[in-house]
């Protein structure tokens, strides 16, 4: 007989957990764990190490943190990875967990680093289509497992989207247990995405595309980035193409919602070809600004974190200060550059616990859930 919301678990996995499941009799447990994150803007491998510690509620501590730079093969690699045919792109994600594997053992030699417990990988995104059921980060976490010689957990987000969620986005409950003290959390990574509690309950989406478009934009004009915002601020807004990008659907849904790099090639690079390309940058960091102030208007809230590369866009960051009257904060470096790796690596640590690490008030699936594939 099958039990309605039995969990099947391997033998494998019950030699993992074996440590970490003591906190069920313990309340009191300390983790070292890395997270790995790779965002779709492309601006670098980022990995942090970080100790978590659970007495009455969870604290961490980031020990080290460093962002590998993707070299121009790898960066062309991931780019093009949406078009690769199925076994294309299959060996790339093979390829690519080995890279990951290699890269967190340059990390660990680099800082003579012991007894670390797991390591979390996102992964890094190459399609999302909830709508679909469907979403897929490569970097096969076996792959890194083979060559660290560590537990893994990844894979975080297919499970959610199975469950009927968005997959995404998965940082909040991080922001629920970790950074608890702010009335919001926002990162501005490739896409803007908020988190807040709302109603007793941790709500989380989507925003808007914020660097996805901007280094898009700022590397025809051969720059990485659009640094402090400076060719945004050269720019002319285009009053016609602002309203254009003001009125697409995704802004009306309700939450939760999520946003992949197939909605920015369908509705955000086609309007943006016959533009002069400053003034494109200062009509979608207007347009940015708007839709995350709005936001922030529409919710009331006081006092709101900004971490993600975002953070450094002053440009940006002054016109949201601008539209709205909370405090925006920003914080120390580490926190701005590492807080994703850092909750990934949180979320490993959960997985192993078997808590929730999904929560489905942020993601709308139909529970909150424990996810996560461990190798």
């Amino acid at each position: 007989m099958i039990f309605p919301n039995t969990r099947f678990i391997t033998i494998r996995e019950i030699s993992v957990r074996k440590e970490f499941l003591k906190i069920k009799n313990n309340p009191e447990m300390k983790a070292l764990a890395i997270g790995i994150m790779s965002g779709t803007s492309l601006d670098g491998l980022d990995i942090c190490l970080a100790e978590f510690e659970k007495q009455d509620t969870w604290t961490f501590k980031i020990l080290k943190a460093e962002t590998f730079p993707y070299s121009e093969d790898w960066e062309n690699k991931l780019r093009n990875s949406i078009h690769l045919p199925a076994e294309d792109l299959l060996e790339l994600h093979s390829a690519y967990g080995f890279y990951l594997g290699q890269k967190v053992k340059e990390f660990i030699h680099l800082h003579e680093l012991e007894n670390i417990d797991l390591i979390a990988s996102h992964g890094h995104t190459v399609f999302h289509q909830p709508q679909k059921r469907f979403t897929l980060q490569i970097g096969d976490g076996r792959a890194i497992k083979l060559e660290t010689g560590l537990p893994v957990i990844y894979d975080f987000r297919s499970q959610d989207v199975l469950m009927k969620g968005n997959g995404a986005p998965l940082v909040p409950i991080g922001d629920e247990l970790l950074f608890s003290g702010y009335s919001a959390c926002l990162n501005l990574g490739g896409f803007s995405n908020i988190s807040l509690r709302s109603e007793g309950k941790r709500i989380a989406f989507d925003i808007a595309p914020v660097n996805i478009v901007l280094n898009h934009l700022a590397q025809k004009l051969h720059k990485s980035f659009d640094e402090n915002g400076t060719l945004a601020e050269k720019g002319t807004i285009n009053e016609d193409l602002l309203n254009q990008l003001n009125v697409l659907d995704f802004y009306q849904h309700p939450h939760p919602k999520s946003l992949g790099v197939e909605w920015c090639n369908q509705h955000i690079f086609p309007v943006l070809q016959n533009i002069e390309i400053t003034d494109a940058l200062a009509t979608f960091t207007e347009h940015t600004a708007q839709q995350i102030s709005y936001v922030i208007n529409a919710n009331n809230i006081k006092d709101i974190l900004i971490t993600g590369g975002g953070a450094y866009n002053t440009f940006l960051i002054e016109k949201i200060r601008a539209k709205t009257k909370a405090e925006v904060i920003i914080p120390e470096k580490e926190i701005i550059d590492y807080k994703e790796a850092l909750i990934f690596a949180f979320m490993g640590v959960l997985k192993m616990n078997n808590e929730v690490n999904v929560l489905s008030s942020a993601t709308g699936s139909s529970v909150d859930h424990c996810s996560g594939v461990i190798a």
